[in-house]
């Protein structure tokens, strides 16, 4: 059985996205899969890495809490808008004071290398956007899904990371986001 946490990177819980997140979790739930779930607007972290790398901030009970989740899961599910090119504020913030040197890699001493601490898990980015996803990829170079997959999750070692594109979302009607919500549901049934 497949364990699953969804990480939901949308600051308002009135979004499409919370209901693809959903959809997601009513998929997985049917066809087996544990699931848990990180809401990041619920949780209660100061997300500025005040000192960078040089001082440690000690974590949060809430941070703690979803570290222990995505170290319990064999399956990320990221859900997420993309605001100018990125990520939302705060799903940044969440990344950077949780995805540190010691929990998720370690560079290694006298070396360019780094121990990825996060093998043996994969991922699957769903990221709404309001334009088509190749225009996303061909004109802009997707840098959200650059950041996420490439910079943060390849990088602490976790492989493949699937992504889907919802959009364009400022467009659509009650009939596209239903068969979206379908489509995201079908994914949590195939557990990708």
């Amino acid at each position: 059985m497949k364990k699953i946490v969804i990480i939901n990177g949308h600051p308002n819980r009135k979004s499409f996205n919370f209901g693809l997140a959903e959809a997601y979790k009513i998929g997985a739930l049917q066809s087996g899969a544990e699931v848990q779930e990180i809401i990041i607007t619920d949780l209660e972290f100061n997300p500025n890495l005040q000192f960078g790398y040089q001082k440690r901030i000690e974590l949060e009970p809430d941070l703690k809490n979803a570290w222990e989740k995505i170290q319990w899961a064999d399956h990320l599910i990221w859900v997420h808008p993309v605001w100018w090119g990125g990520l939302p504020a705060i799903t940044k913030g969440f990344i950077d004071r949780l995805f540190l040197p010691g929990l998720a890699f370690k560079y290694r001493e006298n070396s360019v290398w780094w121990d990825k601490f996060l093998k043996g898990k994969t991922a699957h980015i769903i990221t709404t956007l309001d334009q088509p996803g190749w225009y996303y990829c061909l004109f802009f170079g997707r840098p959200s899904v650059n950041q996420l997959r490439k910079s943060v999750l390849k990088f602490c070692g976790i492989k493949p990371v699937k992504v889907t594109y919802i959009g364009i979302i400022k467009t659509s009607d009650q009939t596209e986001r239903k068969r979206w919500l379908e489509k995201v549901k079908l994914l949590g049934q195939k557990q990708i």
